[in-house]
């Protein structure tokens, strides 16, 4: 049985994965219609089109979801994966072409080698290999350089991974998945510490400048929510952060979750918002234990 992100119909997730390097790319392709929305708790996040995806915002809905290594670079590859939609016919209906929309986030993973990120060939090659099996975990895609426990200084450092997690609510499903590049210690939803860090972080080890950490989520669901509603599921997946990050939303981390209705099964918001939560907390949970060595 399904139990990834992919058992929310019609959602596809792709990867390109460099292992020398420990950097890549995850995308995840979405079926329409669909809304999006986007709750940004990091104060330094790097991104391109969140601010489509706030209240308000003309457009609603998007082709896909890209999570990146590489950092501000990493953004690049997002243009490849705008490539693949174009060719294949899929984007926001401007009249005298259809422009695919692609929100995305990235995460700091330049060492051990920063000339190496994913650019716009690979975020394609990630787009081309999309399915809707499930999903692996841990060191690949967007959490193949993704790392935890800094914060106590870079011998405590452990591989943080991507991981991914399905919830109920009702009839709806509810899944989640995580690039986990956390400075804090990470924990499971019931408190069992996963890296070895106590429950309350101590004075950091590192200089300020090596903190820069960056956690991200997409959340999908298919119950049909309007976009207010559905900013109820990035918040709880965000407030996991909280339970399972310690630290975390520091002013250097840039954590982005993503939320995504693409579906028409009814279900009550609270419901879907604690199983946004649940999802979330478990994704971090399977980033971390398959990303062990």
């Amino acid at each position: 049985m399904n139990q990834t992100i992919t058992a929310v119909p019609g959602i596809e997730v792709g990867h390109w994965t460099n292992r020398e390097a420990m950097t890549g790319c995850t995308v995840v392709v979405l079926p329409e219609p669909n809304v999006v929305t986007a709750e940004i708790r990091g104060a330094a996040p790097g991104s391109r089109e969140t601010a489509l995806l706030q209240p308000g915002m003309r457009v609603e809905h998007a082709q896909a979801i890209l999570l990146s290594g590489g950092s501000a670079f990493g953004l690049a590859a997002a243009d490849g994966v705008v490539r693949g939609l174009e060719a294949d016919g899929r984007g926001h209906d401007a009249v005298v072409a259809k422009v695919p929309i692609v929100p995305a986030a990235v995460l700091f993973d330049l060492f051990p080698d920063s000339s190496i990120r994913p650019g716009p060939d690979e975020g394609e090659a990630a787009y081309q290999t999309r399915s809707s099996d499930p999903v692996e975990s841990g060191l690949i895609g967007a959490g193949t350089g993704a790392t935890v426990a800094k914060w106590r200084g870079f011998e405590h450092m452990q591989p943080g991974g991507l991981g991914t997690a399905i919830r109920t609510a009702g009839t709806a499903t509810v899944g989640a998945l995580v690039a986990v590049n956390a400075v804090g210690d990470v924990f499971t939803i019931d408190g069992e510490s996963l890296t070895g860090g106590d429950h309350e972080p101590g004075p950091p080890a590192l200089i300020p400048e090596a903190l820069t950490n960056t956690t991200l989520a997409v959340v999908a669901t298919d119950a049909r929510l309007t976009r207010n509603e559905l900013s109820r599921l990035a918040i709880r997946a965000q407030d996991s952060f909280s339970v399972c990050l310690r630290p975390t939303h520091t002013r250097l981390d840039g954590d982005i979750a993503f939320a995504v209705s693409c579906g028409s099964v009814e279900a009550d918001v609270e419901a879907l918002a604690e199983a946004a939560f649940g999802a979330t907390a478990a994704a971090i949970e399977n980033a971390v234990r398959s990303s062990a060595v």
